[in-house]
């Protein structure tokens, strides 16, 4: 049941230096008897949403943007990578397994950091969550234009398969797999993770038979050498290739629908982000023995193109296009998930406003959350290129997963009582190398991404001075 919501320390924090006490998150999580959120997933149904909203995008079209950069030496590229998600995953496994509440590392940081740190990392993840869905959902647009351009010998008319700027005028397939998204997470949670995890099934399928056919045609010399470009161009294409693990963290976002979240969010976060780094190492290294390095510059649809290239043969190519079609989609399913949830949260804590917090109908969904996201993102799918949204996808997300480090940092001094299924190993080093990972990648990323980023935090921080500042639920209390 909910329970009332305790009053404010009296020594508490004032103004935007407010924390907001773990036991209040905890006593406010939603219930279904008092019209919340409905708990519904287990393990393997949290592991699959993490996997889902993972597994996509990143390495079915990224890498044709991130090999130009590295060479072959893109493999070690994907590792370092998957390296500082690690260290950001096992600080994320201690959070949710101590505050298994909606948010994610918003509420982690309204914990620990206070109520500003709280809001900027908010707007971090509205960056990480919004415009990765519209990146994904444009990826799946060239996906869909391979698969017909395949099958039938046609695509789509320039201006309707491409935002302006990359030669169209509207990109309609990445509008319409939101669209999609949107009335999947309109039937409910349950069911719509149900097919979520039949989904992850068949996209890790789809890679795995991707690199048994790439290894067919693996050559040694492709190599060679290894990383033309020296170590600036693998943490460069680090940096880029990062976009590939956001989304490990969506179980998180999931902690009042889960039944038991204490157990199964940690387990869930750090079996998605193993399953997800052999696959992506696996399928870099088959992709990049199979054609030169070079050959990929460019590609929206780099697999298919491998395949195409390197066998010799369509059916393979057309095979891994309706596999990507589909896994594709689930990205945007799962990620779009997430920033519903995340603004559900922060809707509850009153820093935006209470339209996306109201739950209803007999499933048990944020409607009016679902919709009006929904409908934000389509618009960004329809009209932003993908290269500039992977970009800004990756620095909100480093810059909120170096947050969750330091938040672990702070709790453990802070509450060292608190009860956690899961610890940080070696520990303060973990969660240290996990924010100085962060860091560096984010310096990886080019000037003009740093540019809009300082601009979309100008514009949070000015949002939550009108807004949030005097709106907010603590804000309130006596």
């Amino acid at each position: 049941m909910t329970a009332a919501t305790p009053p404010a320390s009296p020594r508490a924090p004032r103004g935007g230096l407010r924390l907001k006490p773990v036991e209040t998150l905890l006593a406010q999580q939603s219930d279904e008897r008092a019209g919340g959120l409905r708990r519904s997933m287990g393990l393997w149904q949290l592991t699959a949403l993490s996997i889902g909203a993972t597994l996509g995008t990143g390495i079915f079209v990224i890498l044709g943007e991130a090999a130009p950069l590295a060479g072959p030496a893109v493999v070690l590229s994907f590792v370092l990578a998957a390296v500082t998600a690690l260290f950001s995953a096992l600080s994320y496994a201690e959070l949710a397994g101590t505050i298994p509440v909606s948010g994610s590392s918003y509420s982690y940081v309204y914990a620990t950091m206070g109520e500003v740190a709280a809001w900027v990392c908010g707007w971090c993840l509205l960056l990480e969550y919004g415009v990765s869905v519209s990146a994904v959902a444009v990826g799946w647009g060239a996906y869909i234009d391979d698969l017909a351009r395949a099958t039938v010998g046609t695509t789509l008319p320039e201006a309707l398969s491409g935002p302006p700027g990359d030669g169209g005028v509207f990109n309609v397939p990445a509008v319409v797999v939101v669209l999609l998204a949107m009335a999947l997470l309109l039937r409910g949670t349950q069911e719509s993770a149900r097919v979520n995890t039949a989904v992850v099934v068949l996209k890790v399928a789809v890679l795995v038979f991707f690199c048994a056919v790439a290894f067919t045609a693996f050559r040694a010399g492709n190599l060679a050498p290894f990383a033309p470009l020296g170590a600036a161009g693998v943490t460069a294409a680090a940096s880029q290739v990062f976009f590939s693990y956001i989304g490990f963290d969506a179980a998180s976002t999931a902690g009042e629908e889960a039944r038991d979240p204490r157990r199964d969010l940690p387990r869930a976060i750090l079996i998605s982000l193993v399953v997800v780094t052999a696959v992506y190492c696996l399928v870099a290294l088959a992709a990049l023995g199979a054609v030169p390095w070079r050959q990929l510059d460019g590609s929206e649809a780099a697999l298919a193109d491998v395949l195409r290239s390197a066998v010799g043969s369509t059916w393979p190519a057309v095979l891994l296009s309706v596999g990507a079609v589909v896994a594709i989609a689930s990205v945007v399913f799962t990620v779009y998930y997430g920033q519903t949830r995340i603004l559900f949260a922060m809707s509850r804590d009153g820093l935006v406003p209470r339209v996306f917090s109201r739950v209803s109908g007999r499933q048990r969904v944020p409607v009016a959350n679902v919709v009006i996201t929904g409908a934000v993102v389509a618009v960004l799918a329809g009209v932003v290129p993908l290269g500039e949204l992977a970009n800004a996808t990756s620095i909100g997300t480093l810059f909120a997963f170096a947050l969750v480090n330091v938040g672990v940092l702070l709790l453990r001094r802070s509450r060292p009582d608190l009860p956690r299924t899961f610890r940080t190993p070696l520990f303060p080093v973990t969660p240290l190398l996990g924010v100085a990972l962060c860091v560096l990648l984010m310096v990886g990323l080019h000037g003009t991404t740093w540019v809009v980023f300082a601009a979309w935090m100008l514009l949070g921080l000015a949002l939550y001075a009108l807004y949030g500042r005097r709106r907010s639920a603590l804000a309130r209390q006596p």
